[in-house]
């Protein structure tokens, strides 16, 4: 029904910056979070980010907090994840996920995700 595309990932050196955006074609919803999960080598998705529907609430993992800064833009339904102050440990596959009627704590949580995008791979290079 909801088809998740990402672009934007690519090799970057730390400290540096990347954008990610996600961009949600087929039905559309009034009410959905968005977000990212991440995914490196060898270990288990983990929850990075996510944004309400209005884009008045967003909610961080520890570990990205004040570094990433998501948007979303509803004309194009659209969302996108500033990376800043990139380090080694930021190196994973980023996935786009939505949730229906989730809130973005609610979303911290893989189970509650209804759409998953294929990812799209960052690496960052010390």
């Amino acid at each position: 029904q909801v088809q998740l595309v990402e672009s934007g990932g690519g090799l970057v050196q730390a400290g540096g910056s990347l954008r990610l955006s996600c961009a949600a074609s087929g039905r559309t919803f009034s009410s959905y979070a968005m977000g990212w999960f991440r995914q490196a080598p060898g270990k288990e998705r983990e929850f990075v980010a996510a944004i309400s529907w209005t884009g008045s609430s967003t909610y961080y993992a520890d570990s990205v907090r004040g570094r990433f800064i998501l948007s979303r833009d509803n004309a194009k339904n659209t969302v996108e994840l500033a990376m800043n102050i990139l380090k080694a440990d930021d190196t994973a596959v980023y996935i786009c996920a939505a949730a229906v009627g989730s809130t973005v704590w609610a979303m911290s949580n893989m189970r509650v995700v209804d759409y998953w995008g294929q990812g799209t791979q960052v690496t960052v290079s010390s």
